[in-house]
């Protein structure tokens, strides 16, 4: 017996070879649309970053820097989680090794 609601849902995102994505936003959401393709992104700089990566050769002067700009600020993000991530990790580590050495 399945559950419905459980069952993974096709994958819905445009593709070279897809041109009729459906995509589900809500009607009170802001969505910024993308002029090129019509892909819907809750974010500018989402939008700014699939531009970039998803029609670079079309992107005007002002377009290539908004991309610029979100791709920096992504980067500087995931550098933060990494470093984050990295001082959990440390943590967790010697958090067991104390509780080896007492036991």
């Amino acid at each position: 017996m399945t559950d419905t609601a459980t069952q993974p849902v096709a994958d819905t995102a445009a593709t070279d070879t897809d041109e009729e994505a459906v995509y589900d936003v809500p009607a009170d959401a802001t969505a910024y649309r993308c002029s090129y393709c019509g892909r819907p992104f809750a974010r500018e700089s989402w939008l700014a970053l699939h531009r970039g990566l998803a029609h670079p050769s079309e992107l005007d002067d002002e377009e290539v820097e908004a991309f610029r700009a979100a791709h920096d600020e992504e980067e500087e993000s995931l550098s933060t989680f990494r470093l984050q991530a990295l001082g959990a990790l440390v943590l967790i580590y010697f958090g067991f090794l104390m509780v080896y050495a007492l036991v």
